[in-house]
């Protein structure tokens, strides 16, 4: 056991991003398009609530964003949510070129080295677990955004970003990482602790900027 043990801490820990690192685009985006586009009484709720969304923004973008979220899940329950994400996971899997394909390829060969490969993400858990496992990354760690029920529907309760995405490591156990892969000046607090620090298909301005805030350099990848 305490050879397995030490197997265990030997490994490298390598984080990903998800969104704009193993995926174009926001995941979770674009299934709030999704249940706007399929449901009129929520489009038109949504526009009933324009005049205190037009107030929200500019005090919090973050307050705004929940009441659309709120909307978009209202009467939605924990099991219903569950159906409408693993659909949504289904759809979205294949989608021709949604995917970076070298982003899966590398996060295999980590996974093929050995590595502990962990996924930390501003995607909702459920989404994102569906999405992987509709990939054939079924079983991977994956710490991400949380909703939970309430009287109307689903509503946030974690959203998996910034600092936060150290936090929950933390939380799960995990206080030091050898790779972190992002594409944001978001994942400055993910990559910072991070023997190797790499950005995803980021702008030079991106990279000196994010190397500024690190003070030290990153390794920049191009991946499709």
């Amino acid at each position: 056991e305490a050879a397995l043990a030490d197997a265990h801490s030997a490994r490298r820990v390598v984080l990903f991003d998800f969104d704009g690192v193993l995926m174009h685009g926001d995941a979770f985006y674009l299934f709030m398009h999704e249940r706007y586009a399929r449901s009129l009484w929520r489009k038109g709720l949504a526009l009933l609530c324009a005049p205190l969304l037009l107030l929200l923004l500019p005090l919090s973008r973050r307050w705004a964003l929940y009441v659309l979220i709120r909307i978009a899940l209202l009467g939605v329950g924990e099991r219903g949510y569950q159906v409408v994400a693993d659909a949504f996971a289904v759809t979205l899997a294949r989608r021709p070129r949604q995917f970076c394909r070298d982003g899966l390829r590398s996060l295999r060969q980590h996974q093929a080295l050995g590595d502990r490969v962990i996924v930390v993400t501003g995607c909702e858990h459920a989404l994102v677990s569906g999405i992987l496992r509709e990939l054939g990354l079924p079983g991977l760690e994956v710490l991400a955004s949380q909703l939970r029920t309430g009287w109307l529907g689903m509503r946030p309760l974690w959203h998996n970003v910034g600092r936060r995405k150290v936090q929950l490591l933390a939380r799960h156990g995990v206080t030091a990482w050898q790779v972190a892969y992002g594409d944001s000046i978001h994942d400055v607090a993910m990559l910072k602790p991070a023997d190797e620090a790499v950005l995803v298909n980021a702008a030079p301005a991106l990279c000196k900027k994010v190397e500024k805030l690190l003070g030290r350099t990153i390794r920049r990848v191009e991946w499709f």
